[in-house]
This record gives structure tokens, C-alpha cells and sequence, in this order.
């Protein structure tokens, strides 16, 4: 084998390990942008059911105090 040979196969290598490192780190990033995501979105639906509850007790809370029948 050439030197030319063993330097064009070297530096194939480290192509590869470039190809694989930017791949990996593709990855993990869009995994992370899932799991935000998510977590994002269970946030936003806790907030609705908070919200919602809020919004009923209020309105039975007006019903009370303006002489409406639940008591």
C-alpha cells in the first residue's frame, strides 16, 4: 500500500466518524425538541383544566350570592 493510498483511506475514516458524530447529534436534538414539546403540551392542557375549573366555581359562586337556587 501507497502512502497516498494509506492517506486517502485515513482520511475517508474521519469522514465517516464526522458523518456519524453530526447524525447522533441530530438526533438527540430533535429527541429533546419532542420531549419539550410535550411537555409543553401537558402544560398547556393542565392550564385549560385549571382554567376550567376556575371558571365554574366562580359562576356557582354568582348563582350563591345572587340569591340562585344551589345552595
Amino acid at each position: 500500500m501507497t502512502k497516498s493510498e494509506m492517506t486517502k483511506k485515513r482520511t475517508q475514516s474521519k469522514e465517516n466518524y464526522y458523518y456519524y458524530f453530526w447524525s447522533a447529534v441530530t438526533l438527540v436534538v430533535v429527541a429533546g425538541q419532542i420531549y419539550v414539546g410535550n411537555g409543553y403540551r401537558q402544560m398547556s392542557q393542565d392550564l385549560r383544566d385549571l382554567t376550567a375549573v376556575i371558571t365554574i366555581q366562580t359562576e356557582l359562586e354568582e348563582l350563591r350570592g345572587s340569591g340562585g337556587i344551589l345552595y
